[in-house]
């Protein structure tokens, strides 16, 4: 697993570094060396902000081998590189002989040309960029609906896309070799056309195989089951713990679709089941879903799955609505009739929250509740070390697999807990919320 992943790092860092690679080999003469790490970090900032459209966890291939919470926290953690590179990106630049002088730079120390143009699109992707970055960290405080959020996310990625390559082809140095100029237009057109295939060609595809609503139950107050059935077609290959991204009542070519994690177990059938928590988006709108509804499903993803692997027992942990692949887990292992043991530590806030707790008591499930209700039985508290400590006995810490689901602050409690003990990281499966 580690050999793996040093590979795929080893592969991301020459991708990223090729441009600059290919700018050395067909340019030499190297500049000042303030100059040129002003370049270096403009090169690599650009390079970056187009590796995240194949980032962004809709590569099924990618996502599943390094797993949707590693590649979404490795897609977080270049954001924030690409923007930090590209801000200090002007401040390496002395003078330099090309064009007059600017008004509001007259000592020549951030311009390269003195076209307009050239510097206007990089000024402007330069604005965009942390705008970006802020609307998606901070999309929950700002409160604001996710469908507008990833509408605005695709398009200011793709405006920030193409200012930059403007910027690159008419106010870089290196981008005069047309070898160089040749391969920035390459990858900015194979990052564009990763839109193009996800928002248009996806969907084209879809409409070849809608699905239909066949149920909806309210589970408690504001979470629901929604379930699906292929309409025409087999349904959908999945494993247990994977998610998919779904659109209900709308049109496949809309762009309006959201994911959730897949509740039910392969070996059920070919009907879907997704445990939804309103949360004011789409999901505000459930009650208002007909049985018989079209909807469309785009999966699967993800690696949060016990499939294929050899440990003796399986410890799942879920909070809130991460309890939905828990689920799926749990079902497809009753279905199936695994051997392996099995443990459930399921945390909420209120005892009213609690999802299919018939179904969970039919196995080794603890009950976490914050705020319990008169007559609670389970533990009373939060998903924590102190909680844990008190739950897991030695021979699930230093053999058993884990796999946790749930709100971020519970996520980082649990895995910092789990590995002060022992516990190593290809025993540790996990899946946020969101990676803010």
């Amino acid at each position: 697993m580690h050999f793996r992943l040093t590979v795929l790092l080893g592969l991301y860092a020459l991708a990223i570094a090729s441009p600059l690679l290919f700018a050395w080999h067909y340019f030499g003469n190297p500049r000042d060396i303030l100059q040129e790490l002003g370049t270096i970090l403009g090169m690599l900032a650009f390079a970056m902000i187009l590796s995240e459209f194949a980032l962004s966890g809709r590569m099924k291939s990618f996502s599943e081998r390094v797993g949707m919470d590693a590649t979404m926290r490795f897609h977080r953690i270049i954001g924030w590189l690409a923007l930090s590179a590209a801000l200090l990106h002007p401040f390496f630049y002395e003078s330099t002989p090309s064009g007059g002088l600017f008004p509001w730079d007259s000592s020549r120390e951030f311009s390269v040309t003195s076209e307009f143009a050239a510097i206007a699109t990089g000024v402007v992707a330069l604005v965009l960029l942390p705008a970006l970055i802020v609307l998606a960290v901070w999309r929950s405080a700002l409160d604001y609906r996710y469908e507008v959020w990833r509408r605005l996310h695709g398009i200011l990625a793709a405006a920030i896309a193409l200012l930059l390559l403007h910027h690159t082809l008419e106010a870089g140095r290196y981008a005069m070799h047309k070898n160089v100029a040749l391969l920035w237009q390459v990858l900015t057109v194979l990052a564009l056309l990763s839109l193009v295939y996800r928002y248009l060609l996806v969907p084209i595809r879809q409409r070849n195989k809608p699905w239909k609503v066949s149920r909806l139950e309210r589970l408690t107050d504001k979470q629901w089951q929604l379930c699906l059935q292929p309409a025409g077609h087999d349904g959908l290959f999945y494993k247990a713990g994977q998610f998919a991204w779904i659109k209900v009542g709308r049109s496949a070519l809309s762009i309006a679709e959201n994911p959730f994690s897949i509740a039910s177990a392969p070996a059920s059938g070919s009907e879907l089941s997704f445990v939804i928590k309103e949360l004011g988006d789409f999901t505000s709108t459930l009650s208002e879903i007909e049985v018989g509804t079209t909807a469309y499903v785009d999966g699967a993803y993800g690696s949060l799955t016990v499939d294929g692997r050899e440990e003796p027992g399986v410890v799942l942990i879920a909070g809130g609505v991460g309890i939905a692949p828990i689920l799926g887990i749990l079902r497809q292992m009753q279905q199936t009739k695994d051997a392996r043991k099995l443990k459930v530590i399921y945390g909420n806030r209120e005892g009213s929250q609690i999802v299919c707790a018939d179904e969970l008591s039919c196995v080794d499930t603890t009950f976490v509740v914050q705020e319990p209700e008169a007559g609670f039985e389970g533990t009373v508290g939060i998903v924590d070390a102190n909680m844990l400590n008190g739950c897991l006995n030695s021979e699930q810490l230093e053999s058993w697999l884990f796999v946790l689901c749930g709100p971020a602050p519970m996520m980082e409690a649990v895995e910092t807990y789990l590995k002060v003990r022992g516990v190593s990281d290809d025993r540790l499966l996990c899946e946020r919320f969101n990676y803010d």
